[in-house]
């Protein structure tokens, strides 16, 4: 594995799969060959991730965009392989167990919801489903001013402390910081 690249191969990863997918290739297990799809195991990343990447940059206006998406996966990537040692949990979360879309905390509406979330992305045990940094996920982030992977590695930091996440977004969006 190389560490001193990982930015430039995700850059023609991430490239390869907004390409294909504007010349109309779908489904994720089509993108890449063998050693790039071990190249993103090894990175703790499916080409899943690449792909919703790619259909939400050429449907959704350039977002969230090639320098959001390396911050989430670069991310990802230090949990994965400093945390999980590289190893996956073999976890697929339960969407269906999480708050609602519209549940609020402190008045602050998804943000019940982005936090399961945020942590199975973190962990790597998001649905294909989902996608971490989806049209709501965004919606939320714009509204509180708050970058993706600033709220990914607050979820990381506060280590399952919700009262203490809700705090920080709700001071957040009431532009205190």
């Amino acid at each position: 594995m190389k560490h001193y690249t990982f930015a430039a191969t995700f850059r023609s990863l991430y490239d390869k799969a907004v390409s294909l997918y504007s010349a109309g290739q779908r489904g994720s297990e089509t993108y890449f060959t063998a050693d790039e799809s071990a190249w993103l195991t090894g990175n703790g990343i499916t080409a899943q991730h690449l792909y919703d990447y790619a259909e939400d940059q050429l449907n959704y206006d350039g977002e969230p965009g090639y320098d959001i998406a390396l911050g989430i996966e670069y991310l990802r990537r230090d949990y994965f392989l400093n945390v999980q040692h590289g190893q996956p949990t073999g976890i697929i979360a339960d969407p269906a167990t999480w708050p609602a879309k519209d549940a609020t905390a402190q008045g602050i509406v998804w943000l019940p919801r982005i936090l399961p979330k945020a942590r199975a992305k973190l962990r790597g045990e998001l649905p294909s489903s989902l996608m971490y940094g989806c049209g709501g996920d965004r919606k939320f982030f714009t509204a509180h001013d708050i970058h993706p992977t600033e709220f990914l590695n607050l979820v990381w930091r506060l280590d399952g402390n919700d009262d203490a996440i809700i705090d920080w977004v709700a001071r957040r969006s009431s532009g205190v910081f």
